[in-house]
């Protein structure tokens, strides 16, 4: 019956661990983007923007540090790999979902040529952190990932909702 029903449903299982490993490696994307996008601004009112979503990224950065830290001695004792979950970030997360601010292949950092395309940039990297979360909520059944995922959502949401605001007093 188990196999019958991961054959069905392929979708990824996480632990509360596990959904903290993603969205830190979603939360340090997003700061990575804001604090190069905030220096490169030529609108204060771009800069102070991207600089608060940027500080707001180190806040979340910081809580789900501690989480992790509080949780990692009871995972390490009955979970055993990891890799399913390291796999995911690689292949799902690591640079798509806000620009890799390291560089492509030839080491260069995207430009931004006006405020106001860095500002669609965020806008859509907010929209690809959303839909991802969306959609790993959608075949999560743990109330906890749910919880972890869900509350990281709302963020987005925020962060979405505070840059199309503000790109909408640019046109």
């Amino acid at each position: 019956m188990k196999e019958q029903e991961s054959a069905e449903n392929p979708a990824i299982r996480f632990h509360c661990i596990d959904a903290i490993a993603v969205s830190l490696c979603i939360e340090k994307q997003g700061l990575k983007f804001y604090e190069k996008a905030a220096k490169r601004s030529q609108d204060p009112k771009v800069r102070k923007m991207f600089q608060h979503l940027a500080d707001e990224e180190k806040e979340h950065i910081q809580a789900l540090q501690a989480k992790a830290e509080f949780l990692q001695p009871a995972f390490q004792k009955k979970s055993g790999s990891r890799k399913h979950v390291d796999n995911f970030i690689a292949e799902e997360l690591k640079g798509k979902v806000f620009p890799d601010m390291k560089g492509g292949a030839d080491g260069k950092v995207p430009d931004f040529s006006s405020d106001a395309e860095v500002l669609d940039l965020g806008i859509q990297s907010e929209q690809r952190s959303i839909q991802m979360l969306s959609e790993l909520l959608v075949n999560e059944k743990k109330l906890e990932v749910r919880a972890i995922f869900m509350h990281l959502l709302a963020e987005e949401k925020k962060h979405l909702a505070g840059l199309e605001e503000l790109k909408k007093s640019f046109t």
